[in-house]
C-alpha cells in the first residue's frame, strides 16, 4: 500500500505546497482524497497515470479540497478514461456536485457514480473496507478510514521442505482450514500465518470531537490537519479546526502508530512549530510535504 501527497497546504497554495490531495494505491485501486486546485498538475509531476483513478473521496466542499475536480474529469475524459469514477461525497451534498459541473462545457464526458456518504462502512470488497464519520465544521464535512482486510498467507519455503508443490490443493489451506496432501496431514496454524490488514486514516477540517477519535481507532497511519498551535485555539475554535495539540491528543488517545500532519496555516511560515507542539504529546509525528511518498 503506497501514499504519495500531491497537495499539503491550507486554504492558500504557496510555492512549496498545493491545496490538499492526497493518493492512496492498493492493488488495483487508486483512491484519490480529495482534489484541491493544481491537483492533476501535481499528478504529472509525481508521473502518475490520471486514467489509473479508480475512486476519488470528497471530506468536504470548501474550494480548497474541490477546486481541482473539474480540471482532473475533463482531462479524464480527454484521455479517453474507460472506467467508472466512484465519487463519494458526504450525504446531502450532490447538488453542489451538479452545480460545480454545470459550470463548465466539457467536450466529452466519463462515466461517474456518485455516492453520498453518512457516516459508518459504505464500502467493502475482498481486499479492504471503505469508513466514514461525520465531523464537526461550517459545513458537512467528513473523515476517512482505507482498512486493509487480514490476509492468510502460505508459508511458502517451508511447504517446500516438505514437498509440497504450488497448486489448487492450497486453496483450503489459504483459507485457514487443514489439507491432505499424498497421505500426509498439512496444519494451516503450521504453514500460514495471519497477516494483519493495516488501517489509514484521514482527518481534515474539524474541530476536536469525539468522532475523531473513534474513525482514527488503532490506525497505522493517522493523516491529519494541524492548522494551528495553541497560541491560535480561539481562531481554531471559530473556524472548524485542529491545533497540532489537539490532533496529537487524538492520535494518543486512539492508539494511532504513526502521525502525519498537514493543512498548516500560512500563517505559520516555519511549519516545524507544529511538529515541535504535536510532539510533546505524541512522538510518532512527522511533517507533511508535496510529493512525500510513505509505503505501508
Amino acid at each position: 500500500m503506497k501514499i504519495v501527497f500531491f497537495g499539503t497546504s491550507q486554504v492558500f497554495p504557496d510555492r512549496e505546497r498545493s491545496q490538499t490531495s492526497i493518493l492512496i494505491s492498493h492493488g488495483s485501486e487508486n483512491i484519490l482524497v480529495d482534489c484541491g486546485e493544481g491537483t492533476q498538475r501535481q499528478m504529472r509531476i509525481a508521473r502518475f497515470n490520471t486514467c489509473k483513478l479508480t475512486k476519488i473521496l470528497i471530506t468536504h466542499w470548501h474550494g480548497d479540497h474541490i477546486l481541482g475536480l473539474p480540471g482532473l474529469l475533463q482531462t479524464l475524459a480527454l484521455s479517453n478514461y474507460s472506467k467508472t469514477l466512484d465519487i463519494y461525497i458526504p450525504k446531502g451534498t450532490k447538488r453542489f456536485l451538479r452545480l460545480l459541473l454545470s459550470m463548465f462545457v466539457f467536450r466529452d464526458k466519463i462515466k461517474t457514480q456518485i455516492h453520498e456518504v453518512s457516516s459508518g462502512r459504505f464500502f467493502q470488497n475482498n481486499d479492504f473496507i471503505l469508513e466514514a464519520a461525520k465531523m464537526k465544521h461550517s459545513t458537512s464535512c467528513l473523515a476517512y478510514s482505507f482498512i486493509e482486510k487480514d490476509k492468510r498467507r502460505i508459508k511458502i519455503a517451508k511447504l517446500r521442505k516438505i514437498k509440497v508443490k504450488p497448486g489448487p490443493w492450497l486453496k483450503n489451506l489459504q483459507r485457514g482450514k487443514n489439507i491432505v496432501y499424498k497421505g500426509r496431514r498439512i496444519l494451516a496454524s503450521k504453514y500460514t500465518v495471519l497477516q494483519k490488514g493495516k488501517r489509514i486514516s484521514f482527518i481534515f477540517d474539524t474541530s476536536f470531537n469525539p468522532n475523531c477519535v473513534k474513525i482514527a481507532r488503532n490506525a497505522d497511519l493517522l493523516i491529519a490537519e494541524a492548522c494551528f498551535t495553541k497560541e491560535h485555539i480561539k481562531f481554531a475554535r471559530e473556524r472548524g479546526h485542529l491545533t497540532a495539540g489537539q490532533t496529537a491528543k487524538i492520535a494518543k488517545q486512539a492508539k494511532v502508530k504513526r502521525l502525519v500532519l498537514s493543512h498548516v496555516s500560512q500563517r505559520y511560515s516555519d511549519k516545524r512549530i507544529v511538529v515541535k507542539e504535536a510532539k510533546k504529546i505524541f512522538p510518532k509525528v512527522e511533517l507533511a510535504k508535496d510529493f512525500m511518498k510513505l509505503e505501508l
